[in-house]
């Protein structure tokens, strides 16, 4: 057997620890990574020196940070990068995150690309993200003349990011951190140690300084270190991980996205025009991204679209990772994918739901295929809009069509990251944007996996980083 390294970054430092993680990487796990474990006393010790690490952003302007993370996006998608003592190829990455987390090569060469398009569109994010503001402002400490001024607190020096492993392209929502001038302190995704680790030397060798950057593999209390000593921080997970912290204003929390389409009553009839645009925000990105559509709600026609959207997804079957037609990601943990196919289950049982894709392609939901464990595509048919399946989320195109009265549909699409309201009545557009838990609304037929990148994708990191104060210069005699 042969094996690399990933080290800890203790503010860019490599680092390796005595305590090491092994992940089995290839196709036949002949081989694996060795990924350092940081503890949590180590941590904490390090992030006493936050204070450095933010200084040393404070030099540079934001105009030369747009160019480091526009240089770093080329790095991250063509360079040989360090790994360890090695360099990792491009080709090299996509392989080993595939092994790893289980995404086609396909998927992990759209996330990159999409990951360094954020990079190089970073300018025009911020100026979203600051609504209008020129983010230039952070170099001086104000901006404005004639009475008209401007001036931001900042609430937090170092961003701690808790990372998840079900999809690289999460790590954008870290990146505008870089061009706020806020040192970054990452906790990679189990499966996922390769893609903030190769960001990480992407921005190094753009000219980042290497203290503003900190990695560290580690457990749940290192996690827990992580949220505790950093004064803004961003949480991913799952309901049971992300319920500790709720209502905690220094975690902003990126949780269960439970993402939705709903058709009104005056587009239920022409449901078939928008069979190719519910399939594509089920399905894009394997179904692991939290922008998935999770459920579609409508007043009539449910049975009809139910089938129809069962027999498009049934379509799409377990590949080998490097198949270029390969849709559909592996569960590196079979445990996980027995345990969600047992939860699917026993909800079926329990409730009055119908599994339209085993209906119309009889067989298990867990499949073994091309050396990986898969969960297929699963349309649910929920009688009843309360039905628990009705509103849940997993990490595989999963999607259930429910069936409500027209003047209960806003309500029921409530919370959600998004909606996609493909309506022109104005009472249910109404009621989706007085809502107060629909961080994205899509107006029309958008998917609900289309992002716009000038403006938040789930809560505003600019917002939750600084706070406009109260500022007035004294006019000149």
């Amino acid at each position: 057997m042969s094996s690399s390294t990933i080290p800890i970054l203790r503010w860019g430092e490599p680092y390796t620890s005595l305590e090491t993680e092994r992940l089995a990487i290839g196709p036949e796990g002949q081989e694996y990574v060795e990924v350092s474990q940081a503890n949590p006393g180590l941590i904490q010790r390090d992030l006493e020196q936050s204070e450095a690490a933010w200084r040393s952003l404070q030099n540079l302007r934001v105009s030369r940070l747009l160019e480091i993370l526009a240089e770093a996006a080329e790095l991250f998608l063509h360079a040989d990068l360090p790994l360890g003592e090695a360099l990792q190829s491009p080709q090299e990455y996509v392989a080993q995150l595939s092994s790893t987390s289980g995404l086609p090569w396909t998927l992990c060469r759209e996330n990159m690309v999409k990951i360094a398009h954020v990079c190089r569109s970073m300018g025009s994010i911020l100026t979203g993200l600051t609504r209008g503001v020129d983010p230039a402002v952070l170099d001086e400490g104000q901006a404005g003349a004639n009475g008209s001024w401007l001036s931001f607190r900042r609430q937090a020096k170092t961003l701690g990011v808790l990372l998840p492993s079900n999809s690289p392209g999460v790590n954008t929502l870290w990146l505008p951190a870089i061009a706020l001038k806020t040192a970054v302190v990452l906790k990679p995704g189990r499966q996922d140690p390769w893609t903030p680790y190769r960001l990480a030397q992407a921005l190094l060798g753009a000219g980042l300084p290497s203290s503003a950057l900190a990695y560290y593999p580690t457990g749940h209390e290192g996690g827990v270190r992580i949220l505790e000593r950093c004064a803004r921080s961003l949480l991913f997970g799952g309901g049971a991980t992300v319920a500790p912290w709720e209502g905690r204003a220094s975690v902003q929390i990126h949780g269960p996205g439970r993402a939705k389409i709903l058709l009104g009553p005056d587009r239920i009839e022409r449901w078939p025009d928008y069979l190719d645009l519910i399939v594509d925000s089920v399905a894009r990105n394997g179904g692991r991204s939290c922008i998935n559509a999770s459920t579609v709600l409508v007043p009539s026609r449910a049975d009809e679209l139910a089938d129809a959207l069962a027999e498009r997804l049934a379509a799409i079957e377990p590949r080998a990772a490097e198949n270029p037609s390969a849709q559909l990601a592996a569960f590196p943990v079979r445990e996980v994918a027995e345990a969600i196919d047992r939860q699917i289950e026993r909800a079926l049982a329990d409730h009055a739901a119908r599994d339209i894709t085993r209906i119309r392609s009889p067989g298990p939901r867990l499949v073994e295929s091309n050396g990986g464990c898969y969960l297929l595509p699963t349309v649910i048919r929920c009688a009843d809009p309360d039905d628990p399946l009705a509103n849940t989320e997993y990490l595989f195109p999963f999607v259930a069509v429910v069936e409500a009265p027209a003047e209960e549909l806003a309500e029921r699409a409530r919370p959600s990251l998004v909606v996609s309201a493909i309506t022109d009545d104005e009472v249910i557009q109404q009621q989706l944007l007085h809502a107060p838990d629909i961080d994205r609304i899509n107006l029309g037929p958008i998917p609900t996996n289309a992002v716009q990148w000038d403006q938040p994708h789930e809560g505003n990191l600019f917002e939750f980083l600084f706070q406009r104060r109260a500022f007035q210069v004294a006019k000149a005699p």
